[in-house]
Order: structure tokens, then C-alpha cells, then sequence
């Protein structure tokens, strides 16, 4: 994976930030035993998958390649 740059975009970053966040939120709340803040946390988490997609549609996510020779069905690789 070192070769790929997998993950190291403006949308990966965001989306698990937010998700990150939401996660504090939500164990904070657990620890209070307050289960309303559980739930807007994980709220929280949810929506950083969301702004994660929407800016991975927006072109700020990792652009798409041809797949790798390895993930290819042995046929296509011949040549």
C-alpha cells in the first residue's frame, strides 16, 4: 500500500476527522450515560462518511486508476 497513496486525499481526511469527532462525542456520551449524545455522535460519524462521498464526487478523493494487474482475471494480463 506504501505505493498507492491510498487514503492521503482531502476527502479521506475530512470524512474520518469528522467521523473521528463524532466518535469522541459518542464514547463521551456513553460514559455519561446519556444515550440522546450517544446517538449525535454517532450522527456525527455518519456524516463524515457523507461529506467524505460527496467530496470524493466533487474530484477531491484519490482518482481513478486501471486496476492493478493482480485484481485482473489471469486472461486479461496476457499479452
Amino acid at each position: 500500500m506504501a505505493g498507492s497513496s491510498h487514503g492521503h486525499t482531502p476527502a479521506a481526511w475530512t470524512g474520518v476527522i469528522i467521523a473521528f469527532i463524532g466518535f469522541c462525542v459518542s464514547g463521551t456520551f456513553t460514559v455519561m450515560a446519556q444515550p440522546v449524545g450517544f446517538w449525535a455522535g454517532i450522527v456525527i460519524c455518519l456524516l463524515g462518511g457523507v461529506v467524505g462521498g460527496i467530496m470524493r464526487q466533487m474530484g477531491l478523493g484519490q482518482p481513478k486508476t486501471q486496476a492493478h494487474s493482480a485484481h485482473q482475471p489471469a486472461e486479461a494480463t496476457e499479452h
